[in-house]
Parts: C-alpha cells; sequence; structure tokens
C-alpha cells in the first residue's frame, strides 16, 4: 500500500492535481507518525494499523465537514470533502447494511453469543476479520441490538 501512495503521489504531482498532493501528503505524514509511535513501543505497523489511520482520517474529515457546513463555510467543506474522496480510495470498499447484519448474525452464532455480556467477544471477532470494511461504531450498536440489550 505505500507503494502505491508513493506512485500515487508522483502521478498527482506530475499532474499538478494539488487537492490530491496534499491529500497524499496529508495520509503520508499520518503513516510516518504511526512508524515512529511503533519504533518507540518496539513494534511495527501492520495493514490493519494503516487501515486504522486511514479510517481515523476519514471520521476527522467528516467531523470537519459537518462543523463546516453547519458554520456555512463551502470553501472549507469542499476541501474537507474532497481530502476524504482521495483518502476512501486507499480503504477497502465497505459492507451495505445488509452484509453488515448478515455478518453480524453469522459471528453471534459463532462465537455462542447469547447476552449483552458477549458484546465485546462478537465485536473482536468483527474487527478481527472486518477490519476497514464496515462501520464498527454503527456494527457496534447492531450487535447490541442482535443481543437483545
Amino acid at each position: 500500500m505505500r507503494e502505491k501512495l508513493k506512485e500515487d503521489l508522483k502521478v498527482a504531482m506530475k499532474a499538478r492535481d494539488q487537492a490530491k498532493v496534499d491529500a497524499l501528503r496529508l495520509i503520508n505524514a499520518a503513516l510516518k507518525d504511526k512508524d515512529i509511535e511503533a519504533r518507540v513501543s518496539g513494534g511495527s505497523v501492520s495493514d490493519a494499523d494503516v487501515l486504522a489511520v486511514l479510517q481515523k482520517m476519514i471520521k476527522s474529515r467528516q467531523e470537519s465537514l459537518d462543523i463546516y457546513a453547519k458554520n456555512n463555510r463551502p470553501d472549507l467543506a469542499e476541501k474537507e470533502k474532497s481530502e476524504i474522496d482521495v483518502i476512501s480510495t486507499y480503504l477497502p470498499a465497505q459492507m451495505s447494511d445488509a452484509e453488515v447484519a448478515a455478518a453480524i448474525k453469522a459471528t453471534v452464532a459463532e462465537t455462542g453469543a447469547s447476552s449483552i455480556k458477549d458484546m465485546g467477544k462478537v465485536v473482536g471477532a468483527l474487527k478481527a476479520k472486518y477490519a476497514g470494511k464496515m462501520d464498527f461504531g454503527k456494527a457496534s450498536a447492531a450487535v447490541k441490538a442482535a443481543l437483545g440489550a
């Protein structure tokens, strides 16, 4: 993935696509921060960590986008939207609501979860299988509902 990011940055620079260049530089900076953090703790950065960084970046920009839209700042909102679009291209395709529901049902059955006390086990199994493919904020609420809370 990092090689693809470097290559895409070169292409965007040659094409003089400043919005994409800026977004790709932000991604690279965030990944370097994660590398430094991992080096200090003695670990390494996995693909799951990279996905988590990208998802965090999108969530942050989505919050900013909402704030800018509420405060009538379409120029800043558009910038955030374009960054979200660029970052999203590096994430795996998101699962539909029906696919998420089916995955939750299957995971509840696999883990033998029967009450809300088992929610952590179910969400942990979902994160292991579907990292980057589903919104775990929404998934957690759906797991809670499925377990009858």
